[in-house]
């Protein structure tokens, strides 16, 4: 256990002031930097390995270690869910489970927490219990107004876009989709699409319900859905997505969702989503062969925790049992 805390020790001296050494040693020596912890087993049976990078996710750590002195100093339902939120960007997901739940037990009211631990069982691949909080979550916010959710890790323009209600019915279509339940996918994404109140979030929204009625062979409403988007939309974070949809529309090409590299930790993301979007086009117009080159790049890539890595896990899935 010491052996594991002194590193981080070290790296927070010099990122904090003296006097917070006692908040310091309560918190971040709670195994957050233990190797190779194991956080589930991905869809294809594989084991799903966290290790935290002290250099590479330096900021990240000095971010979490912030989220749990301010929780210290005030112990609010909010400070808490920081602190999860922080735990589950250094890809410690069985701590953030493990604070959401905590959220959970102390606020059984509130629909925040719900929807957190609800995300971060979708990054175990534990997706019906991801469903089930998820949909406790929706009933709670039932007649709420709705709340714009900070960002963690802030998009180019600094500007919150989603709201927790839209992560919600977002999140539970994703978990029904990844099941391969459809139909429960599209009821959510309908939901969803009431509160994508940007740009941003009806691209998001829209992608996934596109994607979930080509999988129920409604080709020709699926392509209905997808007719009001185009180029000039007013979009600052979900470019990845608008181009998936301009390739379904046929604006674009395939080869220009193959331009990102996945050895960039900065196209990694990138190359994963429009990799998912790119390998499912295919499925649709029935060459199997070369969506499953696609998917297998994807999961190649490593980037596990990634919403089209996982949907690769799941069609590589069906793929090899067919």
């Amino acid at each position: 256990m010491k052996t594991q805390f002194y590193p981080l020790l070290f790296l927070l001296v010099l990122l904090q002031s003296c006097e917070t050494k006692e908040v310091e040693k309560k918190w971040t020596g709670d195994n957050v930097l233990k190797t190779a912890v194991f956080q589930g087993i991905s869809l294809l049976g594989d084991s799903l390995i966290t290790d935290v990078d002290t250099v590479a996710q330096q900021d990240q750590l000095k971010k979490l270690f912030e989220a749990e002195r301010a929780y210290a100093e005030e112990p609010s339902l909010d400070n808490l869910i920081w602190i999860g939120r922080r735990e589950a960007y250094l890809g410690r997901y069985d701590l953030a489970i493990r604070t959401f739940t905590k959220g959970i037990e102390e606020n059984k009211n509130s629909f925040e927490p719900l929807r957190h631990r609800g995300h971060r069982f979708i990054s175990t691949r534990e997706l019906d219990r991801a469903i089930e909080d998820l949909e406790k979550a929706a009933d709670l916010m039932q007649g709420q107004a709705l709340q714009i959710e900070k960002d963690g890790m802030p998009n180019a323009f600094n500007i919150p876009l989603s709201n927790v209600q839209f992560n919600v019915w977002y999140h539970l279509g994703l978990a029904h989709y990844l099941k391969g339940d459809f139909e429960s996918a599209l009821k959510a994404y309908q939901s969803c699409l009431t509160v994508s109140n940007n740009d941003d979030l009806l691209i998001a929204t829209l992608d996934w319900y596109y994607m979930a009625l080509m999988k129920l062979g409604r080709t020709e409403e699926a392509q209905s859905v997808i007719k009001p988007v185009h180029e000039k939309m007013t979009v600052l974070e979900n470019d990845d997505y608008l181009k998936r949809i301009l390739m379904y529309k046929g604006i674009l090409v395939p080869e220009d969702l193959l331009k990102a590299d996945v050895n960039l930790e900065n196209q990694r993301l990138q190359y994963v989503t429009q990799g998912y979007g790119l390998g499912n086009h295919y499925l649709s117009l029935g060459d199997t062969s070369k969506a499953k080159i696609i998917f297998e790049n994807v999961v190649a890539s490593g980037f596990w925790s990634a919403f089209g890595y996982i949907g690769s896990e799941m069609e590589l899935t069906k793929l090899r049992n067919e």
